[in-house]
This record gives C-alpha cells, sequence and structure tokens, in this order.
C-alpha cells in the first residue's frame, strides 16, 4: 500500500544528506558553482540560523523574487526549517501586481534581486517603500506594506535600507545548536511552508497555502514516477518561483538525492550544453521549450544520449513534439504532469512503463494517495457517458486554503473534501 510521509521538508533533507552527503545536490554550469549534498546542507542551516537571529519568527512569510539564482533553493528549505512561509513571487511581475501580493500576503520580509529583463526590481521597490532610504535597518516602518520588516538584497553589493547575503550568514554564529534543533522539534509536517500567487479557479490572484506534506509528498512521488535516484541529473530551465521548479523540480530531486544542474533563466542553447556537459538524464520544460530546442540550428551540434527521463508539462503537449524528443533527444522515459497550484500541484502523471500511447496521449493516472473525478458541476455525480463535465480531486495534495480568503476557499474546497479545479475533461477519457 502507498504511504504517505509524516515529516517535514527539513527532515526529508536530513535524511538525503545522511545517505549521500558526497552526491552532487546543486550545479551551476555557467557559474561553476558545485554543491554536494552535505555542502549544501550547511549553507541551508547557516541561512536558516541567520534568519532566525535576525528575528523571522515561525509563519512568517518570506517573500523572494528573484530568478533561479543558487540561493534561491537554499532558501527553500531555510525557511521551511524555521517554519516560516517561503512566498515565491512571479519575475514577470510589474509594480501593481508586486504592490498587491505584498499588501495582500502580509509578507515580513522580502528577498531581492536588481530585475529581471526590462523590469527594475529595485527602483520598483523604493517607490513603493521610500522610507528604506531614510529609517534605520531593523526598524523600518512602511506605510504602503505596514507588516515589513527586513529586506534582503540576493547580491554582494549594497542598498540603502536592505540587508546582504553576507550579513545574513555571518549572524548565523549568534543562534546556537540548541535553539535551532528547538525551533526543528517546534515544526509539524501540516504547517503551511509554501504560498504561491494563482489566479486559479477564479479571475483574481490568490495566496495558495501549502505544507511540508502536501508539497513534500507530491514531490517525492513525481520523482517517483520518473524512476529517480542518486544517479540521476536533472537539468531545471523552469521558473523555481512556479511549482513546476520547486516542487517538480527541487522537491522531486531531493527526495531522491537526484543532482539539479539549474539555469538561472531558459535558453536553448545554454540547456543543451548544459545536458552534454554534466550528463544530465532528466529535463523538464514546457512544450515551447523542447520546440525551440528542436528547431534550434544548433541542435545536432550536441549530445543527448544521456537523457533518459523528464516532465512536459505547463500547457497541453502536442503528440509529434512529444514523439520527438523521445526519438531525438533519447528521451524515452519523457512523462507528462498535470494539476494545478491548488493540488500542490500535480494530480495525474504518466509512468514510464506506461505504453507510448498513453504517455504521448494522455495525462496519466493520479498520483498515489489521490483522487480524481470528473462530475457534473450542478449536482456533483459523473456526467452521462460523452458529455464533459468539471475533473476534481481528493487527497493530501489538497491545499490548506486561500490566504485570508476564506469565502473563496469554501468555494475551492467542498464539504467532502473535493477541490473543484474549474478545469473541464470528458467522461469518456481515461485518467485513471
Amino acid at each position: 500500500m502507498d504511504k504517505l510521509r509524516e515529516a517535514t521538508l527539513g527532515q526529508v533533507l536530513d535524511g538525503i544528506i545522511a545517505k549521500y552527503p558526497d552526491t552532487e545536490a546543486v550545479v551551476y554550469v555557467d557559474r561553476g558553482y558545485r554543491l554536494t549534498y552535505r555542502e549544501f546542507g550547511n549553507v541551508v542551516d547557516d541561512l536558516a540560523k541567520g534568519l532566525m537571529a535576525m528575528g523571522v519568527k515561525k509563519g512568517e512569510k518570506v517573500a523572494i523574487w528573484s530568478t533561479n539564482i543558487p540561493y534561491w533553493v537554499a532558501l527553500q528549505f531555510a525557511t521551511a526549517k524555521i517554519g516560516a512561509i517561503l512566498l515565491t513571487v512571479n519575475t514577470h511581475y510589474k509594480k501593481f501586481e508586486f504592490s498587491y501580493l505584498m499588501e495582500q500576503s502580509e509578507a515580513e520580509n522580502l528577498f531581492i534581486i536588481d530585475g529581471f529583463r526590462d523590469t527594475d526590481y529595485i527602483s520598483i521597490l523604493y517607490d513603493l517603500v521610500p522610507e528604506l532610504k531614510t529609517q534605520q535597518r531593523g526598524y523600518l516602518r512602511s506605510e504602503k506594506f505596514p507588516h515589513l520588516k527586513r529586506v534582503f538584497f540576493l547580491g554582494q553589493e549594497k542598498h540603502r535600507g536592505m540587508y546582504t547575503i553576507p550579513e545574513l550568514f555571518s549572524m548565523s554564529v549568534m543562534v546556537g545548536e540548541g535553539e535551532y534543533t528547538e525551533r526543528q522539534e517546534s515544526l509539524d509536517p501540516h504547517d503551511v511552508i509554501n504560498m504561491q500567487y494563482t489566479s486559479g479557479t477564479t479571475g483574481f490572484p490568490k495566496g495558495v497555502m501549502l505544507t511540508h506534506y502536501n508539497i513534500g509528498n507530491n514531490g517525492f512521488w513525481i520523482g517517483e514516477r520518473q524512476l529517480f535516484s542518486e544517479k540521476d541529473r536533472v537539468c531545471l530551465p523552469v521558473p523555481l518561483f512556479h511549482c513546476f521548479g520547486c516542487v517538480l523540480g527541487v522537491l522531486a530531486a531531493i527526495s531522491h538525492g537526484t543532482t539539479m544542474v539549474i539555469l538561472e533563466s531558459f535558453d536553448p542553447v545554454l540547456v543543451m550544453s548544459a545536458v552534454e556537459q554534466e550528463r544530465c538524464t532528466a529535463l523538464y520544460g514546457v512544450p515551447t521549450m523542447f520546440i525551440s530546442i528542436l528547431e534550434h540550428k544548433l541542435f545536432d551540434k550536441f549530445d543527448y544520449r544521456s537523457l533518459r527521463t523528464g516532465i512536459m508539462a505547463g500547457s497541453p503537449c502536442p503528440i509529434e513534439v512529444m514523439k520527438q524528443v523521445m526519438d531525438k533527444m533519447y528521451m524515452k522515459d519523457i512523462t507528462i504532469c498535470y494539476g494545478l497550484t491548488e493540488g500542490s500541484p500535480v494530480t495525474n502523471q504518466t509512468s514510464v512503463d506506461d505504453d507510448v500511447h498513453y504517455r504521448v496521449e494522455t495525462v496519466g493516472r493520479p498520483l498515489p494517495c489521490i483522487e480524481v473525478r470528473v462530475v457534473d458541476p450542478e449536482t456533483s455525480s459523473a456526467p452521462p457517458p460523452g458529455l464533459p463535465g468539471e475533473v476534481v480531486c481528493r487527497g493530501y495534495n489538497v491545499m490548506k486554503g486561500y490566504y485570508n480568503m476564506p469565502e473563496e476557499t469554501e468555494m475551492a474546497i467542498d464539504r467532502d473534501g473535493w477541490l473543484h479545479t474549474g478545469t473541464l475533461g470528458s467522461s469518456t477519457r481515461k485518467v485513471t
């Protein structure tokens, strides 16, 4: 019988470090950045202690507005280890969207980079929080964001009113092992430790609250469907702010001792180069990413024979693209995932041992311990054969709710625990 793990993300990571201390955990090819699981664990612990020394309490939100830089994944586990809630911010957000997220989430902490593409994050932040330039660090009182206490810059440069990463690391010596252990022992696997904003089943962005139990188990089973082990190396060019990156990618990998080869942002040449140089066995991407790789003029210059599996998801996966990826990129065991953020996010996934037509033409079976049905939205009963209905799911993966939105939460999750996805399916299409 399939079992769910009652564990925090910190406990999952510590268990993997004990089993595979010298296996590479995180690799950035273009930066020459490599950490074994033991080294990665040390970075996580130092960041976690630094946050505690700064006064970050259990349940506080820690927003991160950044591309896939090396500290991103370490912060994902550092916040989880002290019971803080990692609030992921879309790198494509503009001023209005960022402002809404910070206000609605009541975020107490913010990690930020200088910007992405044509958006200057620093200028936006100073415009929204001019007090950063005039108030002493540690005593921030923002009129716009009254809950905001601390801002950290993810780099070496100094910006007025912001703490630097080196300063955060230096503060870690202020927290003893006893205090750190006590904090971790106070945590519960059902505590919320991740928030992501999504339009979900209605149009306005809502903060989806996810627990250790939600995303830890979801990540584990996603890795199982790909037969991940400590011998695998997964190339991740997908954004970490989205569940595709931080759950399907990071948690599927770490729960199996798999190496993560991470790119700061997607570039087809960098992806092809990383796969060849690092002998990656798995590659993730949305269909358009795979198409841009297959159609690139330099495609034939790279070696893909190390590839075995991976995930294509995020939007409908064209059958012909799937077949080309399996043939030309040697990804015979590629899988498709289906779900939504409120579902942690994956409800269905194909398996590497499914017949080819199932893997390229369906979204697979529900993951273990998740129920999936197609129902008539009006009656909640199964629609007659051939007629569409709403896809609903129930299980460990269902979110805790929307942050500060009880009515919207009640609309999304019914009294029997079914999450209503708002997605249409057909009673004649097999998803189990």
